[in-house]
């Protein structure tokens, strides 16, 4: 028979179990998948020094939908389902008439997190009015970027960025930007074998996936660069694969004989269906893109090219990511780049 100071001591773990279930954040991150993905150890950070129950986020379901189940993150709520745009007019003519549905949009969250507003804004004021209308939430409003003299990594400059706002010691570690963000499910890569097969791959040959585009053209490394290192790949018995999505598909139309003379192509993919192709892949080559993120936090041995933007802050986060960074003024134009040799290298090493 159980002692009472055992039953008092398993009473008091479930107490705790059933405290810290309670206590769950929330983060607002209007961005795109690759800030999204940069957000994560953020996310995991708050959860492990606020001994959170869960944490949501609140941004674009087109990239937001992947994360529960494969990150930290638990739940996800649609940007547009919440009238947040009304948060930013002038404080002072801000109000709330009883049965809003902003007053429960808050509901249950004792951190809110921002990407929103900014610091001393009338949208943080009215957030701040907003969530203390059903609970009082602690709301901290975050920088996009640090500025330029500071070069930090992104990852980095969040959790700075929040250690300091909300007063934890600075003996808090750094996020370590060598872990696996993303864990593929075996569903995913049961659905991206199926693709790849769909289309011809050969699983005995190593697969190397390759992908030209970015949400910024600016940061899209020359077509002959990427068609180049696909030729040489796929004349060392190697199975190359280019993923178009929809702006890629669009901009190189003209060119798309020629790409899928050089490989296997898949296009116009839903953001699961992306995953499961990367889950398959030995090897990922792409721009500073959202998808260059993607792999790289899903483990994927990830080669990003680099040119305009800085990669001592946005290069991708994971465990097999090289960066590799053109200097040359013709990072988007046409011209021969000394990095294909680089990359072959690193496919054949």
């Amino acid at each position: 028979m159980k002692s009472q100071d055992d039953i008092f001591d398993l009473l008091h773990s479930k107490h705790s179990e059933a405290a810290q279930a309670l206590r769950r954040s929330l983060i607002l991150q209007p961005g795109a998948i690759g800030d999204c993905i940069l957000t994560l150890p953020l996310a995991q950070f708050m959860k492990n020094v606020l001994t959170l129950g869960g944490i949501d986020i609140v941004g674009h379901t087109d990239y937001t939908s992947v994360l529960p189940d494969r990150t930290c993150i638990d739940g996800i709520r649609s940007i547009d389902s919440l009238d947040l745009h009304r948060l930013f007019m002038k404080a002072d003519s801000f109000d709330l008439p009883d049965g809003d549905p902003l007053i429960y949009a808050f509901e249950g969250y004792s951190w809110v997190v921002t990407f929103l507003g900014e610091e001393g804004s009338d949208f943080e004021q009215n957030l701040i009015y907003t969530a203390n209308c059903s609970q009082g939430a602690e709301i901290v409003t975050m920088q996009f970027s640090p500025p330029k003299e500071q070069n930090l990594h992104l990852t980095e400059f969040y959790i700075r960025q929040f250690i300091a706002q909300i007063g934890l010691p600075t003996k808090h570690k750094d996020y370590r930007r060598d872990q696996i963000l993303i864990k593929a499910m075996e569903s995913d890569r049961a659905q991206g074998q199926r693709l790849l097969k769909r289309v011809g791959v050969d699983f005995s040959k190593k697969v190397v996936v390759i992908h030209p585009g970015s949400g910024s053209l600016k940061k899209c490394w020359h077509l002959d660069n990427f068609l180049s290192i696909g030729r040489q790949a796929s004349s060392k018995n190697m199975e190359v694969v280019f993923l178009l999505g929809p702006a890629e598909t669009e901009r190189l139309e003209p060119r798309m004989s020629q790409i899928c003379e050089i490989g296997s192509c898949l296009s116009n993919l839903s953001l699961n269906e992306v995953i499961g192709i990367l889950s398959c892949a030995d090897y990922y080559i792409g721009n500073d893109s959202g998808i260059t993120h993607l792999a790289g936090g899903l483990g994927v041995n990830t080669i990003a090219v680099f040119g305009p933007t800085n990669p001592k802050v946005y290069s991708p986060v994971g465990p097999s990511v090289k960066v590799l960074i053109d200097k040359s003024k013709r990072f988007s134009k046409k011209g021969v780049s000394s990095l294909q040799k680089d990359i072959i290298d690193i496919l054949t090493a």
